[in-house]
C-alpha cells in the first residue's frame, strides 16, 4: 500500500551494474527523476526524451532517434541501455525500431520496461535488462539464470520478511544509536562473544561495511569479534565485483580478518542463510547483521541480535522476525553512490564515538 521501488528504477540500476555509459529513458523529463540523477554520481550519463502531451497521441519515435544521435554525438558511448516508461509503454512505442533507425555505432539494449512491468516488483526491471544483454551477449546464459535465481528469492523475502507483505507500514528510526552502540561495546567489555556479519547489497555495502572496518580486534585484542561477509569478488556483474574487490582491498590494509566469505554482493537473498548455519557452528552471545538483516532467518539462532538496516520501513518487520535492536542508516544509495571507498556510517560514529570516551 505504500510506493516502492519501481521495474524502471531497478532497469537503471542494472543497466549501471554491467557498465552502461549512457541510459534513455523514453518517458516524460520527470520519470525516475531522482534514480537518473543518483546515478550521474555513479559515472552514468542519464538522458530522457521528455515526452509530452502530444507525444502520448502521435507517438515519440523521432524524439528516440534523435536522442540515441545526441548521446552518441555527445559522449561517443560503447554500451547505451534504452529504457521505456509507463507513457511510452503504455502507447505501445517499438523501441527496437527506433535504435535501428537511429543506427549509432554503440552497443544499445532495449528494455521494455514500466512501472507495472509483470506484477510490478523492481526485480522484474532488473531481469527484463538481464535478458536483453543475453541476447547482445554481453553477459551467458548461465549468468542470467543466476541473476534470476536472486532477483527472484530477494522478490520473496521482500513479501514475506519486508517492506512488500502487502499491508501498510508506517516508516519508523529505530531504536537510539548511541544506546545501541553502548550495548554492542558493553558486550566486548564483558566478553561476550560477539559475530559481525556483512550482509549487504550492491554499492551500499560501502557504507555497511564501515560497521566492519572498525578496529575491534586492536580495541578488545582478548575478544575480537568473528566476521562474516558476502564480499566474494568473483561472483556478479563486472561492477558488482568491483565493490567487493575494493571493500576487501580496504579491509586488508586496515588489518580486518573475515573469518568466512558467504558469497557475493547480489547474493544477499541466500548469504543470510549461509552465514547463519555457520553461526550455529561457532560460540557466539550477540550478532549484528549490517545490510539486509531480515535475509537473515535470526528466529534460528538465540543470541541478543542488532539490525543495521537502510530502510525505516524495515524497522517494524525486523522487529517482527525478533531482532533486539535495529537502526537505521539514511540515503544510503546516495551516500554510496560513485564512491570506491568505504564511507562512515552513522551506526559506526556512534561507535567511534564510544569507544573513545
Amino acid at each position: 500500500m505504500h510506493p516502492r521501488p519501481s521495474p524502471i528504477a531497478a532497469s537503471l540500476y542494472t543497466l549501471r551494474d554491467l557498465n552502461a555509459d549512457v541510459v534513455i529513458l523514453h518517458g516524460p523529463h520527470g520519470c525516475c527523476f531522482r534514480t537518473g540523477r543518483l546515478l550521474e554520481n555513479d559515472g552514468v550519463r542519464v538522458l530522457t526524451t521528455a515526452m509530452s502531451e502530444n507525444d502520448f497521441i502521435f507517438g515519440a519515435a523521432e524524439k528516440l532517434e534523435e536522442t540515441l544521435k545526441k548521446a552518441n554525438e555527445m559522449f561517443s558511448p560503447q554500451l547505451v541501455g534504452v529504457v521505456g516508461t509507463c507513457a511510452s509503454m503504455i502507447i505501445g512505442e517499438d523501441l527496437k525500431e527506433a535504435v535501428e533507425k537511429a543506427n549509432i555505432p554503440a552497443t544499445v539494449l532495449s528494455v521494455e520496461s514500466h512501472g507495472g512491468f509483470g506484477e510490478g516488483d523492481n526485480t522484474e526491471g532488473a531481469i527484463i535488462v538481464l535478458e536483453a544483454a543475453q541476447r547482445e551477449g554481453i553477459i551467458g546464459q548461465e549468468e542470467v539464470e543466476r541473476q534470476v535465481r536472486m532477483l527472484k528469492t530477494a522478490t520473496k523475502i521482500e513479501k514475506t520478511r519486508g517492506m512488500a507483505q502487502g499491508g501498510y507500514i508506517a516508516p519508523q528510526y529505530g531504536d537510539d544509536k548511541s544506546e545501541v552502540a553502548q550495548r554492542l561495546l558493553d558486550a566486548f567489555r564483558t566478553g561476550k562473544k560477539v559475530v559481525l556479519v556483512l550482509n549487504a547489497k550492491k554499492e551500499t555495502s560501502y557504507l555497511f561495511a564501515d560497521l566492519i572496518k572498525i578496529p575491534f580486534h586492536q580495541l578488545y585484542p582478548e575478544n575480537p569479534p568473528t566476521i562474516i561477509a558476502n564480499l566474494d569478488e568473483r561472483v556478479g556483474l563486472p561492477r558488482i565485483k568491483q565493490h567487493a574487490q575494493n571493500i576487501l582491498e580496504e579491509l586488508t590494509q586496515e588489518g580486518v580478518e573475515i573469518k568466512t566469505i558467504t558469497g557475493g554482493l547480489d547474493e544477499y537473498p541466500v548469504t543470510g542463510r549461509e552465514a547463519v548455519d555457520f553461526i550455529k557452528n561457532i560460540d557466539y552471545d550477540m550478532v549484528v547483521v549490517a545490510g539486509v538483516p531480515h535475509a537473515l532467518p535470526i528466529e534460528d539462532l538465540n543470541a541478543e541480535t542488532i539490525a543495521v538496516t537502510d530502510g525505516p520501513r524495515l524497522v517494524e518487520p525486523l522487529k517482527k522476525l525478533g531482532y533486539t535492536w535495529v537502526v537505521t542508516e539514511l540515503d544510503a544509495h546516495s551516500k554510496t553512490l560513485g564512491t570506491s571507498e568505504i564511507v562512515p556510517s552513522d551506526f559506526g560514529t556512534s561507535l567511534r564515538e564510544k569507544s573513545n570516551q
